[in-house]
């Protein structure tokens, strides 16, 4: 593991893909500012200041793209989830890949895969994490309810620390996700998912689509149940 440490950068997705070629696996880019983050669905994700992370790991697991980098968002979800419980609070995941505390999204993740041509080069992970932010800055944030994780526990948040433990949880299980995939962590992920058994909706591109959500499969698709008939859904964002 090798860590690029910049003060500030459009989007450190964008600097890990731009720069995939010459960086080497496992490769960590962290920015102190980030001035074009954005989310799934090409969401702006808003800089709350230097207290925060705003990351990217680059993956070069393989020579050729593997079906299980799909869950690689779900995987980091459970991973953050975790990380978030050594400090005593009780997230949650909203299907597929947004972690929630208190019902409030503290963090978002989106994977890239990088290819030339035919040939895959790798995979970009980013996440960014509210760690340390003022009331009335998260306040700003309009389209949803946001927190940190200053203002779940009262107390500042040392980023270092939070990065080291995220990161060592992140690679002790990784090897181990690669080879047999979602199935190692679908226990761990349905254990934090709030919505199931829920009737809930689900924006899919320009469409809704309803119905309770009855699991999630060894896949990592969202299924629904409707007038008796299964949807399985592989994309979309819970409204």
């Amino acid at each position: 593991m090798y860590i690029v440490r910049l003060d500030e950068v459009n989007s450190t997705n964008l600097y890990a893909k731009a720069n995939i070629a010459s960086l080497s696996d496992k490769t960590i880019i962290i920015a102190d500012k980030q001035t074009s983050g954005r989310g799934r669905f090409d969401r702006k994700w808003v800089d709350l200041g230097q207290g925060n992370i705003f990351m990217s790991i680059i993956l070069k697991p393989s020579d050729k793209f593997s079906d299980v980098y799909t869950n690689m968002t779900q995987y980091l979800s459970v991973v953050l989830c975790k990380t978030l419980e050594q400090y005593g609070l009780s997230p949650c995941i909203k299907w597929p890949n947004d972690v929630l505390v208190s019902n409030k999204k503290i963090a978002g993740i989106l994977s890239e895969t990088v290819m030339q041509g035919n040939n895959f080069k790798g995979l970009v992970l980013g996440v960014g994490i509210n760690l340390n932010s003022s009331e009335e800055a998260v306040k700003q944030i309009k389209d949803k309810e946001v927190t940190a994780l200053n203002i779940e526990l009262s107390c500042d948040v040392d980023k270092e620390e939070f990065l080291n433990k995220l990161l060592n949880n992140f690679f002790e299980n990784y090897d181990n996700f690669l080879e047999k995939g979602f199935v190692t962590i679908k226990n761990d992920y349905l254990n934090r998912a709030y919505f199931l058994n829920r009737e809930i909706s689900v924006k899919v591109f320009n469409e809704t689509k309803s119905g309770i959500a009855k699991s999630v499969s060894d896949n990592g698709e969202l299924v629904l149940e409707k007038d008796d008939k299964e949807l399985v859904l592989t994309m979309g964002d819970i409204l």
